[in-house]
């Protein structure tokens, strides 16, 4: 059949409450136009992200009644650190309650003043715990990864001879290499199975654990399968496990690619650097056997990885971003191509070419899109990456707005309605104006920041 359908049956529903327009723009205005601080009963189409968002299955909920709350040895426990290790072969599974904490253990151990990490491209979350450690981040990501038009099969893939490069000037300030699957922040684009085992070996070469962030690693393997020669006839389950077979280690959001409401965990090989990040755990998160997490979710998260790498699945997830990237772009709105794993990304900078990146165009076509749609999306550009550690601000490299599709939560008739939403925003689109930014925290100001509007044509 041509038809793709959803690989699953309703059988529990959420209302959405439908607002106006006129509704709308007092919302905007009453959260500052920040759309994280809208409340969701008030978003129509909610594609801020696709963290924690899935609707989980009615195995993981069985699962849930299963779980056991034992303070330390709960068996939720080890039917988490079973279900892991079965994808990803890690000697040490140390569970967190989310991909963040994971993040904070690892680069309080890592990181420091004049430590230096190499990545494809460091998302926000990451880039912060770097920085806030006092080490700096940097992203080699192929130039290919930074042309949004650019059809390059494997654009998060990590620029080998940049990467042999930086290894070599900075030494001993490197403590590890990183790589996220897929990359995020450029687009959800996926990383190719030999790029993998290139940074790998580069990393082993130069004495560096090779650390992966492996969020969206059914998504990164499902793209692998389909466009990598030689991996065709491969399951998705052997793809993953060679993906991390050469790894150190991972820090992992199980709120994504293990379809739970919230956990994660940190793996590691080194058993000196485990019993370090255990030790951290306890003092920050709980016990090693729970981390922060209920054995409940254990147990989901558990059930989730068996689910993920479904690939008739995989097949509908990946099929529902390519309907809408291909609506769009028949409309004539620039995205980022091949459509990204888990949401398609809109080239704000480039439909918005009357914007200057530092008046925010993507954060304009978010608002916007709220505005006209109720839908809520999260602006992946200049607003979030612009602002340097010193306190200066240069445009990103991109200025993108990212709708990110919770899984197995919306059908195709909320995807036609995004596209009409796009529908509306053109006719207007030559009017919008920029934002200023009016008030910011010192880091990650995207989640807090407080935005004015501004009159058409200025600069910021």
């Amino acid at each position: 059949m041509k038809t793709i359908i959803e690989p699953f049956r309703i059988k529990s529903v959420e209302p959405i409450r439908m607002t106006t327009r006129a509704e709308r723009q007092r919302l905007l205005k009453a959260a500052d136009y920040n759309l994280f601080s809208l409340a969701s009963d008030d978003v129509l189409i909610d594609l801020l992200t696709d963290s924690g968002t899935s609707a989980m299955s009615a195995r993981q909920w069985g699962a849930v009644m299963q779980g056991d709350e034992s303070y330390a040895g709960s068996p939720s426990f080890t039917r988490f650190e079973k279900a892991v290790r079965n994808l990803m072969p890690f000697r040490f599974i140390i569970p967190t309650h989310q991909g963040r904490a994971a993040e904070a253990i690892l680069f309080h151990l890592l990181g420091g003043k004049g430590r230096v990490i190499p990545s494809n491209t460091h998302f926000d979350t990451t880039r912060g715990n770097i920085e806030g450690s006092g080490a700096e981040a940097h992203d080699l990501v192929i130039e290919e990864g930074k042309d949004p038009a650019n059809l390059h099969p494997f654009k998060g893939n990590m620029d080998l001879e940049r990467l042999a490069s930086f290894l070599a000037e900075h030494g001993d300030a490197v403590p590890c290499v990183m790589l996220t699957v897929t990359n995020n922040a450029g687009g959800g684009q996926p990383v190719s199975l030999e790029n993998i085992r290139a940074v790998a070996a580069l990393a082993k070469r130069f004495g560096k654990p090779f650390i992966i962030d492996g969020c969206r690693f059914a998504e990164n393997a499902w793209f692998i399968k389909k466009r990598e020669k030689g991996q065709e006839g491969r399951s998705i389950v052997e793809i993953v496990r060679d993906m991390f077979r050469d790894a150190d280690g991972m820090t992992m959001s199980a709120k994504k690619d293990a379809f739970a409401n919230i956990g994660g965990w940190l793996a590691l090989n080194d058993p000196d650097l485990a019993e370090k990040a255990r030790t951290r755990l306890i003092q920050t998160e709980g016990f090693p056997t729970y981390g922060g997490l209920a054995g409940r979710d254990l147990d989901a998260i558990a059930v989730g990885l068996e689910e993920i790498v479904d690939e008739d699945y995989l097949a509908y997830r990946i099929r529902t971003n390519e309907y809408i990237g291909e609506r769009l772009i028949a409309l004539g709105v620039p995205i980022v191509q091949p459509t990204g794993g888990h949401a398609v990304f809109i080239d704000a900078r480039r439909w918005l070419a009357h914007v200057p990146p530092l008046a925010y165009p993507g954060h304009a076509l978010a608002v916007a899109l709220y505005e006209h749609g109720g839908i809520r999306s999260c602006e992946i550009g200049t607003v979030m990456f612009g602002r340097h550690p010193d306190g200066s601000e240069s445009p990103a490299p991109m200025d993108l707005v990212r709708l990110a599709m919770p899984r197995r939560v919306y059908t195709q008739s909320h995807a036609d309605y995004i596209v009409e939403t796009f529908e509306e925003v053109a006719r207007e689109k030559d009017s919008l104006a920029g934002f200023r930014i009016a008030w910011e925290p010192p880091m990650m100001r995207h989640f807090t920041a407080k935005f004015a509007p501004l009159s058409r044509g200025a600069k910021g």
